[in-house]
């Protein structure tokens, strides 16, 4: 069977991949931010997944306004960078692994939960900036990736709880794909920031990192914030940090397992108006 062997907890900030993209990685300002991905890279250069699934929000790219689902999969066998109104980033495309996610896609449904099945999008910084961060600037990214997009953009968004749920039943699907996948999964987003209005440039650090040490340690209390806590204390664009349980959830403590182990932690600000936060853990 397949099991889900670690996740990933990062930022998705955007100018971390013009960073990137435009050779300033050296430069003092984002020096501080990089170096601390440089054990994450070599992390993952040790436990190459076989599949990453990835938890991202899509920013008006693959979907517009028009139509805003709440929890969409990626089943088709690439996806593309999309344009973001500067060019598409120069990254490698993305390849997909239709067969699990599809599966995936079956178990989920069954068991409750509605999702979108998307057979053909493109992938903005919210999935490729993740890659960037824990991959650096490869000619091909190190195996295929499923995407799953969360609606964080427009009201109402899911709520933890939901998304804490949601873990828990990818969890189960994976556990029953009967190839012997390793499978990493990703939550990304956040974390305190607020990109408009008057608290425009917001970040609370004493939020973030009680929101990573409950994260760890207290997933289920974690999950039962309301989405006005996330909007007062880490800013109109903290509700990103919702994407984090649903990969918290497919972790094995959650499921009655031991507890994962903590393999590295990171947080910092700024990068942009941002606080970059960042966490793996390990199944045993």
């Amino acid at each position: 069977m397949a099991r889900i062997t670690g996740s990933v907890y990062t930022s998705h900030v955007p100018a971390i991949g013009a960073a990137l993209d435009l050779g300033k990685a050296a430069e003092p300002y984002w020096q501080a931010v990089f170096k601390g991905y440089e054990y994450s890279k070599q992390w993952l250069r040790d436990h190459k997944p076989d599949v990453i699934f990835l938890v991202y929000n899509d920013h008006a790219n693959a979907f517009s306004l028009d139509i805003i689902p709440t929890f969409a999969i990626g089943t088709a066998p690439e996806f593309t960078p999309a344009d973001e109104g500067w060019g598409p980033r120069p990254v490698p495309k993305v390849i997909g692994h239709p067969k699990l996610a599809a599966h995936i896609a079956q178990s989920v449904i069954q068991d409750d939960f509605d999702l979108t099945i998307v057979n053909k999008m493109d992938v903005d910084h919210g999935l490729t900036v993740p890659l960037s961060l824990m991959c650096g600037q490869p000619q091909a990214w190190p195996c295929p990736v499923i995407p799953f997009a969360v609606n964080v953009v427009q009201y109402p968004a899911p709520s933890g709880r939901r998304c804490y749920m949601l873990g828990k039943a990818i969890r189960k699907a994976v556990d029953s794909f009967d190839e012997p996948l390793n499978v990493q999964i990703w939550g990304t987003g956040g974390m305190s920031h607020q990109l408009q209005g008057p608290r425009a440039g917001l970040i609370n650090k004493e939020f973030d990192t009680a929101f990573l040490d409950r994260l760890i340690g207290d997933p289920d209390g974690l999950s039962t914030m309301p989405h006005i806590e996330y909007v007062r204390e880490a800013g109109s664009e903290g509700i990103e940090l919702v994407m984090w349980l649903i990969a918290r959830g497919a972790m094995d403590d959650v499921n009655g397992g031991e507890a994962p182990t903590v393999r590295h932690r990171f947080y910092h600000v700024p990068a942009s108006n941002t606080a970059v936060g960042h966490l793996i853990l390990e199944n045993n």
